[in-house]
Parts: C-alpha cells; structure tokens; sequence
C-alpha cells in the first residue's frame, strides 16, 4: 500500500493557489485513474485506487497547509506506513515554474506543510516537488497565496497530466523514471532534420 498526499488549503478561496498545486496533482490523478469517490476520514478526503496493480491511497488534508501533518501522521499511523510509503506532492518556490523533482528525505526548505509533516512522522517520506518558482523573499506569501494566472495555465495543465499519466511509477517505487517521464513529456526532443528538410545543394546536377 502507498499513500499519496497531497497538499494546500481547503475551501473554494484557495483553490486556484498556488499553494494548491499539491491539490490539484492528486486531483488530476483521481480523475484519471477512476479512484472511487472520496470520503471524511484522518482530519482530511480520503480515497482509494489501484495503479499498476498497487493499492494507493489519495489524501487532501483538511487541517490547512500548516497543520498537513496532524492529518498525514494520522493516516499513515493507522494504516502501519513505513515513511518510504509515503508519497507528498507540494509546491516548491526553488524550483522553476512547470519543473518537477523527486526526493526522498531531506531538509524542509522552510515549507510549513512539509514541517508538520516531519514533526509526526519523521522526515524521511518521499516528495514530489512542484515548481512554481521564488517571486523574491519579501513576496513569498502573496506569490503562494495568489491563483495561477491563464498564462500560466499553458504550463499547469500539462504538468498536472503528466503526473497524473506516470503517477503509477510512483506507486511501485520507480521515482527516477517518474521524474524521467514526466520531464520528457513536457520537454519532447525536437526531431533531427530529415534530408527533406535540407536545402537542395546548388552544385548538384539533377
């Protein structure tokens, strides 16, 4: 069994921040791997699915970002996780808009959620990093709290279905190829140039 959680703020006022984004990938994962429907438990929404023949679990906790660990500590309690079973999927100010990286362990880089987090349950669970890149430290707050914009969306949609597409990766433990994956479908190589697309040579005979 594996537990993803995902992480933001609950109620309609937040949910186009991007502090949601944690949210909104777990969301995208639900929606395309039919999980059945959510339901009140662990102080958040709870919901199960299969993917790749791997039991997983889907988290929203309810409690407000800062106090995600009340809710992930619980649910992962209850069900005997080892930290490696979990899987946190959050926004992440150090890294560029659309970027994604995965870990295991690791400082907390001043992320409240993943704070709480560690304050139940240790540090060493497995993140799934969300760039939604750094507006300068004395803007932090109005940036994570603020909505994406409709240029952004050019960005965030496809990210989200990218990790929705190759989440099952994450469940059986394959994270590299995740991140692999999910970088080559937002970044496709750009074909070699086929002899067709060459200009003729002027010193050819035809």
């Amino acid at each position: 069994m594996i537990l993803f959680a995902g992480l933001g703020n609950p109620g309609a006022k937040y949910a186009g921040n991007r502090h949601n984004i944690g949210f909104m990938a777990v969301d995208a994962i639900i929606r395309r791997h039919g999980f059945a429907a959510a339901r009140r438990r662990f102080q958040g929404e709870i919901c199960e699915g299969v993917l790749d023949a791997e039991r997983v679990l889907v988290l929203k906790p309810q409690t407000f970002m800062n106090e995600s660990g009340r809710s992930v500590g619980e649910a992962a309690a209850f069900y005997k996780l080892e930290p490696a079973q979990v899987v946190v999927f959050h926004d992440e100010l150090d890294l560029d808009p659309g970027k994604v990286r995965v870990k295991t362990g690791g400082g907390l880089a001043g992320h409240n959620g993943l704070r709480s987090i560690a304050a139940h349950m240790g540090p060493d669970f497995r993140r799934v990093r969300l760039g939604i890149g750094h507006p300068g430290r004395d803007r932090v707050l109005a940036h994570t709290l603020k909505d994406f914009s409709t240029a952004e969306r050019q960005w965030l949609d496809p990210l989200l279905d990218a990790v929705a597409r190759y989440a099952p990766l994450l469940a059986t433990g394959h994270d590299a190829t995740f991140a692999n994956k999910v970088h080559l479908a937002l970044n496709p190589a750009t074909p070699e140039k086929t002899k067709a697309d060459e200009p003729a040579d002027k010193d050819k005979d035809y």
